[in-house]
């Protein structure tokens, strides 16, 4: 089990009038498809805040108590980080609060008090492995080389405190006594919830944004493929890994990613938790 514990940053993202509409490669469905992440991300942040602050009282491991901390903390500021930049969404004309109401209504409102505390637990386990494997992602291909880098600082100071705590939700999953089967029917819904989420959202965007064609995503998934840029493998990998029995989050070798970055990056500086 991991022993850091999460640090809280709280930085401080503009998100100035320099940055183009299309802010992603030039790209109208790249930068829509990342927009539709700030309309999901905080929801779903404390969503994961909730699933495991329901447990903590029964962590008795100081340590990971004091990493559950961290993580709270960790999650409530990307949260607040991403609906800071709603301001961009507001600033090109994009309407997104009525699919925000909806989103909020069915997966909040409806579906989470419809699973157990231990499903929702689950759910938030493999999320974060999903999150971890995009922040692995983002350090590995180079992709955000090519976006606005207020809007990559963002999405890389998200990924790296996505990689610092992606154990902390296992290992409280582990800690409440969480077997192998409800973590992969964790991993099954959080698929479907995130993929269809992800669309219809962006897909809500790109209707007001010189509309939405299917063929739009396969034709950017086509450019994107054809500059190298090809997440498949990756992710295919780490299901294969979240699917075995023994797997733990630790397994994979990518912390160094977050290490190097906040190395590098010192203007991201770090305080006490707010969580409570």
């Amino acid at each position: 089990m991991s022993t850091a514990i999460p640090m809280v940053r709280v930085p401080d993202f503009q998100f100035g009038g320099d940055i183009p509409r299309w802010w992603f490669m030039g790209d109208r469905v790249l930068t829509r498809h990342s927009d539709a992440l700030h309309m999901l991300f905080p929801e779903g942040e404390r969503f994961f805040v909730r699933s495991v602050r329901h447990y903590a009282k029964r962590i008795t491991d100081p340590v990971l108590k004091a990493r559950v901390k961290g993580f709270i903390g960790q999650e409530a500021v990307h949260g607040k980080a991403h609906e800071h930049a709603f301001v961009l969404l507001e600033r090109d004309g994009l309407e997104f609060r009525s699919w925000l109401k909806g989103y909020q209504r069915l997966a909040w409102g409806i579906l989470e008090p419809l699973a157990p505390p231990r499903l929702r637990l689950s759910v938030t386990v493999a999320l974060e492995h999903l999150t971890a494997t995009l922040g692995e992602a983002a350090f590995v291909d180079g992709l955000l080389d090519h976006a606005h880098p207020e809007m990559a600082d963002l999405l890389l100071w998200h990924a790296a405190e996505e990689l610092e705590h992606k154990a902390v939700a296992f290992d409280v999953y582990t800690a409440i006594g969480g077997g192998w089967l409800v973590r992969v029917l964790g991993m099954v819904i959080a698929l479907v919830g995130l993929g269809g989420f992800w669309r219809s959202a962006a897909r809500h965007l790109l209707h007001q944004d010189g509309g939405f064609r299917a063929r739009d995503l396969r034709e950017m998934n086509r450019r994107l493929k054809a500059q190298g840029y090809n997440r498949n493998t990756l992710f295919i990998t780490a299901l294969k890994d979240y699917l075995r029995p023994g797997f733990h989050p630790d397994d994979r070798d990518n912390l160094h990613h977050a290490v190097e970055f906040f190395a590098h990056h010192p203007v991201f500086g770090g305080h006490a938790s707010p969580a409570r």
